[in-house]
């Protein structure tokens, strides 16, 4: 094992937490806007293709990111054992869980892919797809849906390095499977060179390539190179420890993020209600909304390392200091997001259609949605922080009290009586509701785990 990892480690439960976070997030910012800029050039290019095909794919984005939150809790899991053995220098048990979580990755992949496979239609024509639309969707998802695999392989593998306070590396490999997306979106969907006309299968072919090729550089990295990964496999005893460890994190927090696209699909299933322009639209601005939230999401992956090495060090006042500048942070930072996009809301709105009728509920959307974008922050930061505790249950609760007690009710209230206003408006006031519960569950929580190791000790 690398000692330089042990010394990045270390420095996590050491200095300055401002400067920790900066140091771990600025990484991560850069990374993750090349990650969430697959769905936004794919949609980009796919806009060039019409209106249906724009419409096909914003009815893949709740199916697509329930994958994606499947490999998002595993990585969590994987980076909250990582780090607290880390933090209590059992170095030999990080490895062992940084092994067993592939493995366990790859089993739970599997599992949920075939099931989306089996049920494919089923659950797009209970969103509200037509017919004709599941034509395009089922090209698109015949691709995507295999190719996922790798990304959870992926994601749990890069939450391994940022358990170790590795946030860089991944967000070089983030970066570079980005840009290979973006090369191979418009080859293969309009078919330049030598390379045949694809439409929109050809956006999930270039996804796929962009993941096989982070696949096997971090196959390399992680096993090879820096032997945080065992090459053997691992004995039914360290399975089962260090797995029981990870799943018991993992899982719930799978479970919270799969929240986001079970609400998304729902929201979705609202949205189509006043027609397909508008389902358009909203898949338009989802994907914005991974983009206006960026810094938040890059925080939300390095402040649980920094919590969880604190964590096991005992250092709740690090912990405590952590949490409070990343929430100023990012309500301050997401309110000069939200002026931008409000200012530059016509111009957005051209870029991805041209159809009035598009355009008019893509700029609604630009106009209200992002004003919840830092109360969201609250949200997201404190699950995540929260799992970094190792207390993955209250992630959940929370995490299905917003969705389903504020955030898609109130939105759906607001449809009936406000129209499109009230469902955009009803969004914010449930993000705003479900923030100060959050924050308050957040302190509650820590205070109960420092009683209980004063209690203990």
């Amino acid at each position: 094992m690398s000692l330089k990892h042990h010394d990045s480690a270390n420095n996590l439960v050491d200095g300055s937490i401002q400067k920790s976070l900066i140091r771990m997030t600025t990484p991560m910012i850069i990374g993750m806007f090349m990650l969430f800029t697959f769905q936004l050039v794919d949609t980009w290019f796919i806009s060039f293709l019409g209106t249906e095909s724009l419409t096909a794919i914003s009815f893949t984005f709740p199916v697509t990111f329930t994958i994606m939150s499947l490999a998002i809790g595993m990585g969590i899991g994987a980076s909250a054992v990582v780090a607290k053995a880390l933090g209590s220098s059992q170095f030999d048990k990080a490895k062992q869980a940084a092994t067993v979580i592939n493995y366990i990755s790859f089993a739970l992949a599997c599992l949920v892919v075939a099931v989306c496979w089996f049920f494919m239609e089923e659950l797009f024509t209970l969103m509200g797809a037509s017919e004709q639309l599941l034509v395009p969707i089922r090209k698109y998802m015949i691709v995507w849906f295999p190719g996922s695999i790798l990304v959870v392989c992926i994601m749990s593998s890069n939450s391994i390095l940022r358990g170790y306070g590795d946030t860089k590396t991944p967000s070089i490999l983030m970066a570079a499977a980005g840009l290979i997306n973006a090369i191979m979106d418009p080859i293969l969907i309009f078919g330049l060179g030598p390379f045949p006309e694809l439409g929109i299968q050809g956006a999930a072919w270039a996804t796929v390539c962009a993941w096989m090729a982070g696949f096997g550089y971090l196959l390399y990295l992680l096993v090879f190179k820096l032997e945080l990964v065992s090459r053997s496999l691992p004995t039914r005893a360290t399975l089962h420890i260090s797995g029981l460890d990870m799943l018991r994190i993992g899982i719930p927090a799978a479970g919270a993020n799969m929240m986001t696209p079970l609400a998304a699909g729902i929201m979705t299933a609202i949205a189509a209600g006043f027609g397909d322009t508008t389902v358009a639209a909203f898949g338009v601005g989802a994907r914005l909304e991974s983009i206006a939230i960026l810094i938040v999401l890059a925080m939300s992956s390095s402040l649980p390392p920094l919590i969880s090495q604190n964590y096991g060090a005992g250092r709740f006042d690090r912990i405590e200091e952590a949490y409070r500048i990343a929430i100023r942070f990012i309500l301050a930072w997401q309110l000069i997001v939200y002026l931008l996009l409000a200012l530059g809301a016509g111009i957005i709105a051209a870029i991805f259609s041209d159809d009035p009728e598009v355009v008019a509920a893509i700029k609604l959307f630009v106009w209200i949605m992002p004003l919840g974008y830092g109360l969201q922050g609250i949200i997201i930061l404190t699950n995540s922080s929260l799992n970094a505790l190792h207390r993955p249950l209250n992630a959940l609760y929370l995490s299905i009290a917003r969705f389903f007690v504020f955030y898609v009710p109130l939105a759906y209230l607001g449809s009936l009586y406000f129209g499109l206003y009230g469902f955009f408006a009803g969004a914010v006031c449930g993000n705003f509701l479900m923030a100060m519960i959050s924050w308050r569950t957040f302190r509650r929580a820590l205070s109960g785990e420092q009683q209980l190791i004063e209690t203990t000790a």
